[in-house]
């Protein structure tokens, strides 16, 4: 694949990005186009490995390496490299019903399975990814499809978010009757509201919501199940179910001064940021970072978005905490090659921060032990100590101690929780009698099912909170089960069917 030669005659080019000082005045996506002809250097750098780990969607240490929708990379890193762009097109859409997506917020697990990266730079996967599927809207190659049967089933989603779209588009071109039903104002779950706009332009977004609304799904907006319409209601209207929800409850901090004002979920705070962004919301002063002191708990891509855009913002100071060491700047031993880099990495937000502040904003192996605040009720800092992350003989259990005499306190009039979530929210589980395991729907992956008939679960509902590629894998997968469920055979492609 490629050019036989071309990861010895190539290096790795990174798609140019705005200026930092420059594009946190704006909203607008922090990364420009790839040129075609970059583009096509970058696919001939393929080096026809033989095993493409790359698309192979698998866990290694707890952490996803390799593509979870099995994409054909090496086949679409030729045709690019040859100049065959639709055909390449064709291909990745054989596998990922999404890649405008993933090409702008994956975390790109594929690269870090690249066989070149064992000892180079990887292919840039991603960003070929991305030039494809810009090219294809682009060229005008993606127009709706309409099924070329129905079936006369009906099928529910509950949730619009990557697993609930990637079921939808399934499901619809299997010719089944498909609805989803969103209690928000706009389509797309976590990509419009949990996701910054200058990671993924909203217009992208809606662009595919109405390519899916034009090939025949219907998307109910402003609809929360179990509040505006019954769960009965929905078992008695259709064949089947699908809950794609998410998982939207975030982890709390219980810990002295929780209570004040101005200490917010990550969540909460982005979404709002969001509206304010598109001009679907009025500015809320409450959860604005105009002229405040901003500190972000959490160290992962949430908290970084909290940081691009409390920069946005105006924010006086921005920094962010977090307990986990940090990452080294090379793999280590233990973390070989095909397993996922864990390797320090500057983010869009934190590399703003660094050109505006003039320093490093991440501070690492620290905890916050309570939140102090004024007599009014609202947070004005923080009460951190340091804590060393201790390995055993064997370097793998890890222990927290913490550092005697190592107290701080912070200036803080905005604090924001990203330290992740803890599954699913309880009220919609409760109403369709769903069994749950440790906060996530009881389904068994590959079978999608959950005690109920007819009803299935896919995405961070199920498994957690995971990636948007997880997310449309499991949305094809439960699509695959359910057209099986009401067919009793499916057309529709499965890597998981034996």
């Amino acid at each position: 694949m490629g050019k036989k030669t071309g990861f010895m005659e190539f290096d790795r080019e990174y798609v140019k990005e705005r200026d930092p000082k420059e594009r946190i005045k704006d909203w607008n996506e922090y990364k420009d186009r790839t040129p075609d002809e970059q583009t096509q250097r970058q696919g001939a750098r393929c080096m026809d490995c033989s095993i493409p780990y790359c698309s192979m969607g698998t866990e290694i240490e707890g952490a996803t390496t390799g593509c979870p929708v099995y994409n054909l990379i090496p086949e679409w890193n030729d045709l690019v490299y040859k100049g065959k762009w639709k055909e390449a097109l064709d291909r990745l859409m054989q596998t990922n019903n999404f890649p405008e997506f993933t090409g702008r917020v994956c975390p790109a697990p594929c690269e870090g399975a690249c066989t070149v990266a064992i000892s180079d730079d990887a292919v840039a996967i991603k960003d070929i990814e991305r030039s494809i599927i810009d090219k294809g809207f682009e060229m005008g190659w993606i127009q709706p499809r309409k099924p070329k049967r129905k079936t006369g089933k009906t099928v529910a989603i509950i949730g619009s978010g990557p697993a609930g779209l990637s079921a939808a588009d399934q499901l619809n071109q299997a010719g089944h009757s498909v609805t989803i039903y969103e209690r928000s104002e706009r389509a797309g779950g976590l990509l419009t509201y949990g996701i910054p706009n200058m990671k993924l332009d909203k217009k992208v977004v809606q662009r595919r919501i109405d390519l899916l609304e034009a090939e025949g799904i219907s998307i109910v907006l402003n609809t929360e199940v179990g509040v505006d319409i019954s769960a009965e209601e929905i078992e008695e209207s259709f064949d089947s179910v699908i809950l794609c929800t998410g998982a939207t409850k975030p982890f709390d901090l219980p810990i002295p001064g929780r209570e004040l004002g101005g200490v917010h979920f990550a969540m909460d705070y982005l979404t709002q940021s969001v509206k304010e962004s598109i001009g679907d919301s009025a500015i809320k002063s409450e959860l604005n970072a105009k002229g405040k002191n901003v500190i972000v708990i959490g160290s992962g891509d949430t908290g970084a978005d909290c940081v691009a855009t409390a920069l946005r913002q105006g924010a006086k100071s921005v920094n962010q905490f977090a307990r986990s060491l940090q990452f080294p700047f090379k793999r280590e031993k233990l973390n070989a090659w095909p397993a996922y880099p864990k390797v320090f990495t500057l983010e869009y937000g934190h590399e703003e921060a660094k050109e505006l502040y003039g320093e490093e904003i991440r501070e690492y192996q620290i905890q916050t032990k309570a939140f102090m605040g004024t007599e009014s009720g609202h947070v004005k800092g923080l009460y951190t100590e340091r804590a060393q992350k201790i390995r055993d003989d064997e370097r793998r259990m890890i222990v927290y101690e913490e550092v005697p005499d190592s107290g701080e306190e912070w200036d803080a009039d905005l604090v924001l929780l990203a330290i992740g979530f803890e599954g699913a929210e309880d009220s919609l589980l409760s109403a369709f009698n769903v069994e749950t395991d440790r906060g996530a729907v009881a389904a068994e992956y590959g079978k999608f099912t959950t005690n109920r008939k007819g009803i299935y679960a896919a995405g961070d509902a199920r498994r957690g909170q995971s990636l948007i590629v997880w997310a449309i894998n499991e949305g094809r997968e439960a699509a695959y089960e359910v057209d099986r469920f009401l067919m009793g055979k499916s057309i529709l492609p499965t890597v998981l069917a034996v």
